[in-house]
């Protein structure tokens, strides 16, 4: 029972971040489409965003692994 609550925690732990990356990367591709000329600023920004969204996901799963060590 407990292996499946830390699946379950680990699965929303990861999910939030998991969608926010996939959010980021669909409108930087659409704002590269748009304006190709901005594409520094736009990857800049991009990574910061994937880049804090990792900085989460690993934060959700030490905590979790914290709790049930």
């Amino acid at each position: 029972m407990q292996n499946l609550t830390i699946a379950i925690l680990m699965f929303i732990g990861t999910l939030g971040p998991s969608l926010i990356i996939a959010f980021v990367g669909y409108a930087a591709i659409r704002a590269l489409g748009r304006n190709p000329s901005a594409s520094a600023k736009i990857m800049v920004a991009m990574m910061f965003a994937f880049l804090f969204a990792e900085g989460i996901a690993v934060i959700a799963l030490v905590l979790i692994y914290n709790l049930f060590k």
